[in-house]
């Protein structure tokens, strides 16, 4: 299969799906009426379901796979960045900590930006060094949990077992994380030994560039234009 042929398919897939990738972080009314009436158990069917369809999560993730070869390697950046967000997942909402949701979300969009950058050599084709890859998948996974953390706020939790529901929410996030990475980690590892590989990575990278400049910009927009 040669590099165009990937290409078109590569962009074929961004273009159907950035519609999706944009309302990634909805919250529904669903949603809430499963909180009311579901538990401890419903924060943690929502907290997967979000994770689910948190698709500049999951695009971050997918770049710092990439750059990964052995199952030890992946699991020790998946369980920095799991400590990251839920530190601050757990953390900003017990305490209540309010930041802006377009701006927690335009800085995630940047991560997407900047792993696929990375990963095509970015840095060093400006003639730098990259910065520490565990310690930035940790930053990012710090901002990401600020992420959640924000969303999660934005539903009415009452004040009954409080805690134990963001940690239910944490527990939901991390189910959903798992379930998502599985059959990316087969893919990407199953196609690592294909003569496509490197046309295939190469064109993954571009369009999480794509993808990220596309979400940084929107979520601008909301900011800007207060929606």
């Amino acid at each position: 299969m040669c590099i165009k042929q990937i290409s078109a398919k590569t962009f074929f897939f961004v273009m159907l799906f950035f519609p999706t990738l944009l309302l990634a972080h909805d919250v529904s009314s669903g949603d809430q009426q499963i909180l009311d009436g579901g538990g401890l158990w419903s924060y943690i069917w929502v907290g997967a379901k979000h994770m689910l369809t948190g698709y500049d999560h999951l695009l971050f993730l997918v770049g710092v796979i990439f750059f990964l070869k052995g199952f030890r390697d992946i699991l020790k950046f998946i369980t920095v960045f799991t400590i990251g967000h839920s530190i601050t997942l757990l953390g900003g909402t017990y305490f209540g900590v309010q930041v802006n949701e377009y701006l927690i979300d335009a800085i995630i969009a940047l991560s997407v930006f900047y792993k696929g950058f990375e990963n095509l050599e970015g840095f060093k084709k400006l003639g730098t060094r990259a910065p520490s890859l565990l310690g930035m998948v940790f930053l990012f996974g710090l901002i990401h949990g600020l992420g959640l953390s924000t969303r999660l706020q934005t539903f009415d939790m009452g004040q009954d077992q409080f805690f134990l529901k963001i940690i239910s929410f944490n527990v939901g996030v991390e189910l959903g994380q798992i379930v998502a990475l599985i059959p990316i980690i087969l893919l990407i590892n199953v196609w690592r030994d294909k003569a496509s590989y490197e046309a295939f990575y190469k064109a993954s990278n571009v369009y999480l560039i794509i993808a990220g400049i596309g979400l940084f910009a929107y979520q601008m927009y909301g900011y800007f234009n207060g929606h």
